[in-house]
């Protein structure tokens, strides 16, 4: 794992990546909130659904990929568009093996860690390094941009697994992932490894933006701004430009010619042992403990009929008292039947926030039933967010959630 720029390879090119400066990681923030947020736009708002919006990503990201690739040296807008992208498609890659094939997000998060180490080592065995501050042949920028993907489809899993299904939330899962970050820099800078530190960081900040564009999207009443995905991913869009723009005036993030191995970067190895290991147990103890905690929790009993006096049983679903969902869901449905649309499409925004908190304590229950009423409130949300939403497909989806419902 050094960081030597010696190179093979039957053309050598000047390195094809940005010196990682604080504008490096303020960009990649920026367009990790984006893959977040623009994900969620372009599925729901504009009602592509996740097979749809993933083949538009795709395509659009195999030309950034063409037009970086072409590049004889880092060019700020091919580079950032290229991140950006695999942001977006990345993020969708877990989304579809968690939606629409039902992968639980715990496989999701080991198979994406195995094929990040296995590429780690591909890409050492071949190389011998992994420095960042060499990717000067085509091979090793297609290492390079291999492992990017798989450290957005990671961080998806791992953030999503820690917000909902251990019920974190996505503002404690960000303030834990920006400690980690925080610690990880400070162990940089008093020797650890620092491609060991680089790639971990790299990973931890897919959570920590997705976060932040969480507590940018939500309303107010969930401990949100209220700026919804639409500003969200227009505000972060119109950042990410402006960076980019003086990146490409200024070439303050080109990175100097590297002629001598840099003797600081030895000894990755043991370090990436004992790191990973260190990391593995602790997530797997805090794994049990927390899913232990969740299943220890009773489970919340519905109320009584009025004028029952509470002697006839209430027929309640498997998951326990939905009764939360059920009035949200009929709030939304009376402001629709009113004509308040824009009403409407603010109070399920409750709807979203309050069934993926609730999701670690009842998925648990009955995994079938809680994916069953998980779809339902997918169809509601992206018709009642559509750019055009049509009234009837409407109260069509919100009638067949609140019969899921109970």
């Amino acid at each position: 794992m050094t960081a030597s720029s010696t190179v093979a390879g039957p053309r050598t090119l000047l390195n094809k990546v940005p010196e990682v400066t604080a504008y490096f990681w303020i960009v990649k923030v920026l367009c990790t909130t984006v893959g977040e947020s623009a994900a969620d736009f372009l599925n729901v708002n504009l009602n592509l659904g996740l097979t749809g919006v993933s083949v538009l990503t795709g395509v659009l990201l195999a030309a950034a990929l063409v037009f970086q690739f072409r590049a004889d040296r880092y060019r700020p807008v091919a580079y950032w568009l290229t991140v950006a992208l695999v942001s977006v498609f990345g993020t969708l890659v877990t989304d579809n093996l968690t939606d629409a094939v039902g992968v639980p997000l715990e496989t999701s998060t080991i198979v994406f860690g195995v094929l990040l180490a296995t590429t780690f080592l591909a890409w050492y065995r071949t190389e011998k390094t992994l420095s960042i501050h060499s990717i000067v042949t085509r091979r090793r920028e297609a290492f390079y941009w291999l492992a990017i993907l798989f450290t957005f489809a990671l961080g998806t899993a791992t953030g999503d697994l820690m917000a909902e299904v251990l019920g974190l939330g996505y503002l404690p899962t960000g303030l834990i992932v920006a400690g980690l970050i925080a610690a990880l820099a400070l162990g940089w800078r008093l020797g650890l490894h620092p491609a060991l530190a680089f790639w971990f960081i790299y990973v931890l900040t897919r959570p920590l933006g997705a976060s932040i564009g969480d507590y940018l999207s939500q309303s107010p009443g969930n401990g949100g701004l209220g700026l919804g995905t639409t500003v969200t991913s227009l505000i972060f869009t119109v950042a990410i430009v402006a960076v980019v723009v003086y990146l490409s005036l200024s070439k303050v993030d080109v990175t100097p010619r590297r002629t001598a191995t840099d003797a600081s970067a030895r000894g990755g190895l043991r370090q990436t042992i004992a790191v990973v290991g260190l990391v593995v147990v602790a997530s797997v103890v805090g794994y049990v403990l927390r899913t232990s905690a969740l299943q220890a929790e009773p489970a919340s009993a519905a109320p009584a009929p009025a004028g029952t006096g509470g002697s006839q049983p209430v027929r309640q679903s498997p998951l326990g008292d939905l009764s939360q969902f059920k009035t949200i869901t009929q709030d939304t449905l009376t402001k629709l039947d009113s004509g308040d649309q824009s009403g409407a499409t603010s109070r399920v925004d409750d709807l979203e926030t309050g069934w993926d908190n609730a999701e670690a304590r009842l998925k648990p229950r009955d995994p079938a039933a809680w994916t069953a009423v998980d779809g339902k409130i997918d169809t509601v949300l992206r018709q009642l967010r559509a750019t055009s939403p049509d009234a009837a497909e409407e109260k069509t989806a919100l009638n067949d959630l609140l019969a899921a419902l109970g």
